[in-house]
């Protein structure tokens, strides 16, 4: 069973939320934002349902609810490092890839990795935000080990997630937002709020047996997409932001569900190309025309469907969700319930 709320009173709910918890006006403004942002496009995995835990190390400490983030290696050249100061990764995140774009307006590229920060979300809010630039964007972050291989009895690497994002001429920009395994691991808590079972290519249980509850496929291992391919793409991003930044890496990252009261020192990477490099924005724009035409124009089997590109079905859970409201498991409103009595907050759902 799920509740609607509309739009602008779930983000009214949450900005009051995350400022009651400690963050700025400002900084909570953001965060419920981005937060409700992911859930208008369709991504319920990592939207809402995250803001328990969020408040909660929020209150803790464990998310620096007044973080100096700031460049620590390469201020003002195309390749920066940030210390995020354990903030909590929506503020790290959009710092980072402002300031990623500033440098691609310059340079035609730039890339910048984050280090010491938190769960950011969904990958694809800072991938779109290039795309909105006019740019090319690409944002992915390491995260504790949950996915292995068969016959492994410990996850080996984390579901690193990677985003991909273009501007088009269209309502919607092409987006495409993937973890390294088969779902991610918030399908599988969603599945739990909601009292699903999930398919048996999803997860093992810790006893490396494959599962259809939710709940042990979570305190378990996830399953890499495409096998050995998700497998090698997540090792390849935790080297790429872990490895590189001397932030932690594999087993030293920690859980923020398994260890609320700890750090997570999570790494981040984002890079913008910029298509004033290679040639006007208009050609490119007139390019990316034609591009879409085409892959509009792939026949269908059943003569009536059109192909979808990345990014056309969050525009359209968008707009449904925009005038309908968003539905959240009553579970989940049950636990942001009794943070809002904990906190005191004038607003209710």
């Amino acid at each position: 069973m799920s509740i609607i709320i509309k739009v602008e009173v779930l983000k009214a709910y949450l900005e009051e939320m995350y400022q009651k918890a400690g963050l700025s006006a400002e900084d909570a403004r953001i965060c419920s934002a981005y937060m409700v942002q992911t859930n208008l496009w369709g991504i319920d995995s990592h939207g809402v349902l995250r803001a328990p835990i969020y408040i909660q190390r929020i209150r803790n400490k464990v998310i620096n609810p007044e973080p100096d983030i700031r460049v620590i290696k390469g201020e003002g050249t195309p390749m920066m490092l940030m210390d995020a100061d354990a903030s909590i990764g929506y503020l790290a995140g959009k710092k980072a890839m402002e300031q990623t774009i500033e440098g691609a307006k310059k340079y035609g590229f730039a890339v910048t990795w984050v280090k010491n920060s938190n769960h950011f979300g969904g990958a694809g809010l800072y991938a779109a935000m290039a795309a909105q630039a006019g740019m090319l964007g690409i944002s992915t972050t390491n995260v504790i080990p949950n996915i292995g291989m068969p016959g492994n009895l410990r996850p080996l690497t984390g579901n690193n997630p990677l985003a991909l994002a273009a501007p088009l001429s269209e309502p919607y920009d092409f987006m495409l937002d993937i973890s390294m395994s088969a779902v991610a691991g918030g399908k599988l808590l969603l599945a739990a709020e909601k009292n699903e079972k999930i398919p048996t290519t999803w997860a093992m249980t810790k006893e490396g047996e494959p599962t259809d509850d939710p709940t042990l496929g979570f305190a378990g291992t996830l399953l890499p997409m495409g096998m050995h391919k998700g497998m090698g793409l997540s090792m390849f991003i935790d080297i790429l932001t872990g490895v590189l930044t001397g932030g932690p890496f594999l087993q030293d990252l920690s859980s923020m569900y398994k260890s609320p009261d700890d750090p997570s020192q999570t790494s981040h990477l984002f890079a913008v190309v910029n298509p004033d490099f290679f040639m006007g924005s208009a050609v490119f724009k007139d390019r990316m025309k034609t591009w879409v035409k085409m892959i509009k124009e792939t026949p269908m089997a059943d003569g009536k469907g059109v192909q979808l590109i990345p990014g056309e079905l969050e525009y359209q859970s968008m707009v449904r969700r925009q005038e309908n409201g968003i539905d959240l498991p009553e579970k989940l409103v049950d636990e942001l319930r009794v943070i809002q009595c904990e906190l005191g907050m004038a607003l209710k759902i």
